[in-house]
């Protein structure tokens, strides 16, 4: 279990965390339909390798979090605000997110498994969405920061990333109608996600 459970749980919320329509998830499918899936999996490849290594900074950067328990009550007091401004930004001041066109070309034809690595690069919201995962599912106990449950952790994290990069690549237009409801209704989902961390974050200073 000490494998297991990280590896799943990595997996498991990498898989949400990317299932929505992004920048590179959205790029991968362009590429497969523009070019070939062979380009486009270079491409997926080239971005994992980069969210392996932006997982494992957060973790590690988490574990340091998780020893100073008087920076966690200061972050954990920030967040709190953060999370209310950001419900409010997504429910009453973000206009409806367009529709992201699959139609446009990618530009360039260069490696696209260097192209993939400089976009992942680019996307910084993996270092402290991980941070925080990690020390959600720590104080929950249901995951610690020794050497084994932090790689297999890291790797559950790369494979569900893999998976939604492969899915967009290989079944797209089966799933793009689905994919247009997500994104519509994407400031409501984000909204409540982040509405729901604020009472659960003011819950436990309060109780804790």
């Amino acid at each position: 279990m000490t494998f297991i459970l990280p590896l799943v749980l990595g997996f498991c919320i990498a898989f949400l965390a990317v299932i929505l329509p992004g920048l590179i998830n959205m790029t991968a499918a362009r590429i497969s339909l523009q070019e070939s899936r062979v380009q486009a999996l270079s491409f997926a490849f080239g971005a994992s390798v980069i969210i392996f290594f932006q997982t494992f900074i957060a973790v590690l950067f988490a574990r340091f979090i998780n020893n100073h328990q008087e920076i966690i009550s200061t972050l954990q007091e920030i967040g709190i605000f953060v999370f209310i401004g950001l419900s409010i930004y997504f429910f009453a001041i973000a206009k409806k997110p367009k529709k992201i066109k699959t139609d446009g070309k990618v530009k360039g034809k260069s490696n696209r498994f260097f192209f993939g690595m400089l976009l992942s690069t680019l996307n910084l919201l993996p270092v402290p969405f991980y941070v925080f995962a990690s020390m959600s599912l720590s104080a929950s106990g249901y995951f610690s920061f020794d050497k084994i449950p932090v790689c297999s952790f890291v790797s559950g994290v790369v494979l569900g990333s893999f998976t939604v990069f492969y899915i967009y690549i290989v079944a797209f237009k089966k799933i793009e109608k689905k994919t247009d409801f997500m994104f519509k209704n994407i400031n409501t989902i984000i909204g409540s996600v982040t509405t729901f961390m604020a009472v659960l974050t003011l819950f436990k200073l309060l109780y804790k």
